[in-house]
């Protein structure tokens, strides 16, 4: 029986220069530690991307360029950081909880190779990732039918979990860690799944509805459209450069 829901949980979030992994940069970072529903730990990081902060990125999580640039650590520094501790949180028997996680673990991911910086793989001895949660992959089929929208604001409701600051990365990674717990709650078959077990199973289902949103874009007129099938990391990464 799994009882991941009630162990470690880290959540995760990056708040980011845009919405493409491949090319966006880190601007904040957050880690919380729950233990057992109670937080234990916050970690947070301001990050100096490097290139400049678009409007509507900073109208979203209220980061600009030149706060960026006076209060930010250089980037490099910011992924290493954080790229270390989630190793050390996984080596530890944690579970990484991130909504929408192949957003995040990318880009993350990206940075790391933009710099010329050991990857994941590298720091846990050739696994892809640790252990990963994301409500979204989950919430997507266990109600798979549900209409609206499946922004984390959304499915809180849904859920009936707080977000008092969206968009903020420390609130985000706590309010996914809530949601995981939530969908535990109502769903025992998620529960009882070990984390390895929940992980393989998110591949899975990723993958599926990856390839029904990429027939439904194609068929509503989007004839090359292309949803990557692989999760927690996505397919191809850019070139370090």
């Amino acid at each position: 029986m799994g009882d991941w829901h009630g162990g470690v949980l880290i959540g995760f979030d990056l708040e980011t220069t845009g919405t493409e992994p491949g090319e966006s940069r880190i601007v904040t970072a957050a880690l919380v530690e729950v233990r057992g529903g109670e937080v234990r730990e916050r970690r947070g990081w301001l990050a100096d991307p490097g290139i400049p902060i678009p409007a509507g990125a900073s109208a979203i999580h209220g980061i600009s360029t030149e706060r960026a640039v006076a209060e930010g650590r250089p980037v490099r520094e910011v992924a290493e950081e954080v790229a270390d501790a989630l190793v050390g949180h996984w080596r530890g028997g944690a579970v990484v909880v991130a909504y929408n996680a192949a957003f995040d673990l990318t880009l993350l991911s990206a940075e790391l190779a933009r710099h010329g910086l050991p990857s994941l793989a590298d720091r846990l001895g050739g696994e892809e990732t640790g252990p990963v949660v994301d409500p979204l992959t989950i919430d997507r089929a266990v109600d798979r039918y549900r209409r609206g929208k499946r922004t984390l604001e959304a499915v809180c409701r849904v859920y009936g979990v707080t977000l008092d600051a969206a968009h903020d990365a420390g609130a985000d990674a706590l309010a996914a860690v809530e949601v995981a717990r939530a969908i535990a709650a109502r769903h025992p078959e998620v529960a009882a799944l070990t984390p390895a077990d929940l992980h393989a199973r998110q591949g899975t289902w990723h993958a599926r509805w990856a390839r029904d949103f990429q027939s439904y874009l194609r068929r509503q007129g989007t004839p090359d459209a292309v949803i990557d099938t692989a999760w927690p990391l996505r397919g191809l990464l850019p070139a370090a450069g």
